[in-house]
């Protein structure tokens, strides 16, 4: 009740001026008058569409000072500026009202796979730990085997079945947690992570060809190693060699060392890195890569 007061007051102490300005107006032009005056009054619409309201603001006032033939077509103008004033008004909170769904949406999403991804790295927690428990087991199986050949033989197959099986699901479930976390660094930074893939020496980002400008990084690929230092940040503790190629060893290590000092400089851990120059020269696939140890 208190909120309804509140606007009727601002709208008659702005709609004042107008309505004593133009007492003599006739009823067309009080009524766009009034119009002007509940936009103004509004204080969601306060900092909104003021050119459009200014516009409508003189086309009103011009109707005074128009001949008697021209009147009709100066009310008709008028009556134009101030709906696409309260329609331009609309507009703008309605964007604004949009702007905040978007916030509130990226807020969701980026919540839900950080909730996603902490259960995924729970989940590599607990079979990590029933792996290395099903490896004590199998020294121990394989101690009291050694009394029986045949015995130990069986022992071992199906303990190697068994191990083959938790390993799968271990790699798995490490996978997913990459997986989710790949998609949290790039929510958080948003842009893309370069192209990886897991080797034997771990998990393997490359950066193509056009990721330097001679020794510098590039822009596009500046964006890459930002999402990447959120990757590193999320979950990935383990060692990180950055291995660049160049037309010969310096360019390579400068190379390197940029895109090191571009990583630290997103936030991930200057300790962690070790830099290298890679062997042979860049191709249009491979500039550089960036190993995170298992």
């Amino acid at each position: 009740m208190a909120l309804r007061t509140r606007a009727l007051f601002l709208v008659l102490l702005v709609a004042v001026p107008y309505l004593a300005s133009a007492k003599d107006d006739p009823p067309q032009v009080v009524a766009l008058r009034q119009r002007l005056a509940a936009l103004q009054a509004d204080p969601q619409a306060a900092e909104s569409a003021r050119y459009e309201r200014l516009q409508a603001e003189q086309a009103v006032n011009a109707i005074a000072e128009a001949k008697r033939k021209e009147q009709e077509q100066a009310l008709y103008v008028a009556d134009r500026r101030v709906e696409i004033a309260e329609t331009s008004v609309r507009t703008a909170l309605a964007r604004r009202d949009l702007d905040r769904l978007d916030a509130t949406r990226n807020e969701l999403l980026i919540e839900a796979s950080r909730r996603d991804a902490a259960r995924a790295r729970q989940e590599a927690e607990q079979l990590r730990v029933q792996a290395q428990i099903q490896a004590e087991e199998s020294d121990r199986l394989r101690q009291a085997a050694e009394e029986e050949t045949l015995a130990r033989q069986d022992a071992e197959a199906a303990l190697t079945s068994v191990a083959g099986k938790q390993t799968a699901k271990l790699n798995a479930a490490q996978q997913k947690a990459a997986q989710l976390a790949r998609e949290e660094a790039e929510l958080m930074s948003g842009t893309k992570l370069p192209a990886s893939r897991f080797e034997a020496r771990g998990e393997v980002f490359t950066l193509a060809g056009d990721a330097f400008n001679g020794k510098a990084l590039a822009s596009p690929a500046q964006g890459q190693a930002k999402a990447l230092a959120e990757y590193l940040n999320i979950g990935k503790k383990g060692r990180v060699t950055v291995i660049a190629y160049g037309a010969d060893a310096a360019t390579a290590k400068a190379r390197g060392e940029a895109l090191r000092d571009t990583l630290v400089a997103a936030g991930a851990g200057a300790n962690r890195f070790q830099v290298s120059a890679g062997k042979g020269a860049p191709t249009k696939a491979r500039a550089a890569e960036v190993v995170i140890s298992p």
